[in-house]
């Protein structure tokens, strides 16, 4: 009898032994399911088209951007937000909020390499922009990086001089510094009146020429030409156009009046 009641005791202890490492697996499941957030790493962007990390990229070409995660649990998503605050738009220019959520295979893992290519528009001002990444897991963990970024113009004209007025007869000066991203493909200069009424002698000036040696190529140079004025062109004022074309296709206009005299 008092056998069986010590068999009675063991099997009754055995089962609450087992019981007790069933409950120490499961809480240790538990425990192992509880994970942090991602984490990111090596966070860089910037021009595209040499994947730079200088923090800067141009209007009409990419800003590349690329990071490396570490995540306990699988990715679920990867969203890019970039805007910008209180630029000013000029004609025809418009806000840019963009916003990207990425759910792609590669990115859906533990510790993906995020590395995408975001085309900037071209009708977009210039300016700071405000470049956020943010990493979810499919446990709804989340992790937020962010930074700026210039958006510049791809090409700029500065320190401006132009004659305002020239004698007919006689030539007249220009100069400014061009800044190209792309390079320099040319530059037109177009002078034409409207309405002028012709006198005795005088011939209609519509002048046009592309400047290619000194500037073909060249991503940073000064522009200054004198430009000849025919002594036979009638007094009047004149619209003058400044066209530079970049190796991409791309053009940046400058224009300004010069009085041509008699």
């Amino acid at each position: 009898m008092k056998t069986r009641i010590m068999k009675t005791n063991f099997k009754f202890l055995a089962i609450v032994l087992s019981l007790g490492l069933f409950l120490q697996s499961c809480s240790s499941d538990d425990d192992k399911a509880v994970t942090s957030d991602p984490e990111v790493s090596g966070f860089e962007y910037g021009a595209g088209s040499s994947h730079s990390t200088d923090q800067v990229a141009y209007k009409g070409s990419n800003i590349h951007l690329e990071a490396e995660i570490y995540a306990e649990a699988t990715v679920s998503s990867i969203t890019v937000s970039i805007h910008a605050h209180d630029l000013e738009l000029a004609d025809g220019e418009a806000d840019w909020d963009f916003e990207q959520v990425f759910t792609d295979s590669k990115y859906l893992a533990i510790n993906p390499t995020f590395h995408e290519h975001i085309d900037v528009p071209t009708d977009i001002p210039a300016g700071e922009y405000h470049v956020e990444l943010l990493i979810t897991d499919e446990i709804g963990n989340s992790t937020e990086v962010e930074g700026y970024i210039q958006i510049l113009e791809l090409i700029t004209l500065s320190n401006i001089s132009i004659d305002e007025t020239v004698v007919r007869g006689e030539d007249f000066h220009t100069e400014f510094m061009i800044n190209a991203a792309n390079g320099i493909h040319s530059i037109t200069v177009d002078a034409h009146a409207h309405g002028l009424t012709l006198a005795d002698g005088e011939v209609e000036w519509d002048y046009e020429e592309e400047f290619l040696e000194g500037y073909h190529e060249e991503t940073e140079v000064e522009f200054h030409e004198h430009i000849d004025v025919p002594v036979t062109a009638p007094a009047g004022e004149y619209h003058i156009i400044f066209t530079i074309e970049d190796e991409n296709g791309n053009t940046k206009e400058y224009e300004t009046h010069i009085d041509v005299t008699a």
